[in-house]
């Protein structure tokens, strides 16, 4: 797959139901390319597939399952012949403090953001390799500026772009490109809902300058298609957030005082609203990590 050539080419994308993987599938079928959808809600991902084309199948396959992986990406490659590209962006968000926070809901993030990307990429490799393919992580300004509130997030964003990092030198000599996305807040399920979170939602959507704003899903779609038809490096949605990397260092001493004055009554709150509601209930954020929670209950009782 050479850069600015995708028509034809067979694009496997995790997390294809909703939001980012939706937009990018339906933008890059419309470019010619072959889409492979997988994800835990097939009748979200059957709508998507039906809107890309006839050259669109969906799997549904949880990335944290081995087995439901390997299955999906068998099934896509004696679908479609083989893969050029793996797009790595299935995942779920948990909200709340590390004292308090669903200990379930937390470890959750780190299994399905995290470890499901390790996953994806292990599976695929080969058939990106026979095919000298990319693989696009998708990791999150979360990964360059750490909120409170967020630590898991944070955390398994902060890993996947170093997985990318070590990736993409080990398989440079095999012909395979590695890039990483990092959006910031984009108008999704995922950010919408966390945006309407009694407690951290205000947080968030009170933040002063750029890092309270939400930017069009259209915007992530453009940006992230364009890097994949490049074989990008590195994808920042917006261009500014690739300026904060610049400052990394000197960020977290930036957020800690920016959000000093918030914390003592948020922490309070949060308390009170899992008292309320529940831990767990108080921490799952959007319709991914309840499809999760949903596919998880269904897989005990069998």
């Amino acid at each position: 797959m050479s850069g600015r050539d995708i028509n034809g080419k067979v694009v496997l994308i995790t997390g294809a139901a909703r939001g980012i993987g939706a937009g990018v599938a339906k933008r890059l079928a419309a470019q010619g390319a072959k889409l492979a959808l997988v994800g835990l809600e097939p009748d979200e991902l059957g709508k998507v597939a039906a809107e890309c084309g006839p050259d669109a199948a969906h799997w549904e396959a949880n990335v944290t399952d081995w087995e439901s992986l390997e299955k999906a990406v068998n099934g896509v490659v004696a679908h479609f012949g083989g893969i050029d590209v793996v797009v790595a962006n299935a995942g779920i968000a948990a909200t709340g403090f590390v004292r308090s926070i669903d200990r379930d809901a937390f470890e959750r993030v780190i299994e399905v953001d995290l470890l499901g990307v390790w996953r994806t990429v292990r599976v695929a490799l080969p058939h990106l390799i026979e095919r000298r393919g990319y693989a696009l992580i998708v990791s999150s300004a979360a990964a360059i500026m750490h909120i409170p509130a967020n630590a898991a997030y944070s955390a398994a964003k902060a890993g996947v772009e170093a997985f990318a990092n070590s990736l993409r030198a080990e398989v440079h000599h095999l012909g395979v490109s590695v890039g990483v996305a990092h959006p910031t807040w984009i108008a999704t399920d995922m950010v919408n809902s966390a945006d309407k979170h009694p407690v951290f939602g205000s947080l968030r959507t009170n933040a002063p300058g750029l890092a309270g704003k939400t930017y069009p899903l259209s915007l992530a779609v453009d940006l992230i298609s364009t890097g994949i038809t490049k074989r990008a490096r590195a994808i920042h949605v917006p261009g500014w957030v690739g300026a904060t990397k610049l400052i990394r260092a000197l960020l977290p001493r930036i957020v800690e005082l920016a959000t000093r004055g918030m914390i003592p009554r948020a922490d309070k709150a949060a308390i009170e609203d899992i008292a309320a509601r529940g831990s767990k209930e108080a921490s799952i954020v959007g319709p991914g990590a309840r499809a999760d929670l949903d596919a998880r209950a269904e897989a005990r009782k069998g």
